[in-house]
């Protein structure tokens, strides 16, 4: 993987960890998605870790197909990553990733992800569920931005208002 690459990746993992915690400045969002989590019989951890590491690669998935260099992830539109989370299939998202990852906790959330499309039936139904939950989640930060189409960057600094480091 080219040091690109592997930039525009740690851009996609950042996304998805500034996600849930930008979405959650209302208390009641994280209530609600913790409910639907536990009604789908999904722990409220794993989903949540599953929902970050779906964001990321959603955004991964976008770059990789339009040749994004990692200097222009930034201006991603937060609309196209959302629609990449349904409109993908599994396996489109798991496309190009890296052979290795730096942090381990980003290398078994996909792993974990992985095995979810391979498993098929009640697996494949609990990351529809979580794409929608994925992309609900990047409307509502486009929503709130008032910016007219909010990218990337609008999120990365909305983020570093919110004290959330990189």
């Amino acid at each position: 993987m080219t040091s690109d690459h592997h930039m525009v990746w740690r851009r996609c993992v950042h996304l998805g960890r500034v996600l849930l915690p930008l979405v959650d400045q209302e208390p009641w969002r994280q209530d609600r998605r913790r409910e639907n989590l536990r009604a789908w019989g999904i722990d409220t951890g794993v989903g949540e870790r599953l929902i970050e590491i779906f964001a990321a690669l959603a955004a991964h998935a976008v770059a990789v197909d339009g040749s994004v260099p990692a200097a222009e992830f930034d201006a991603l539109a937060v609309s196209t990553v959302a629609e990449a989370a349904i409109g993908k299939q599994d396996y489109e998202l798991l496309a190009g990733l890296p052979g290795t990852f730096v942090d381990d906790r980003d290398e078994h959330a996909v792993k974990v992800f992985r095995l979810y499309a391979y498993e098929g039936d009640q697996y494949s139904r609990q990351l529809i569920r979580l794409s929608r939950e994925v992309r609900h989640a990047l409307v509502v930060l486009a929503e709130r931005s008032p910016a007219p189409s909010p990218t990337c960057g609008d999120v990365f600094r909305r983020a570093a208002e919110a004290g959330l480091s990189q």
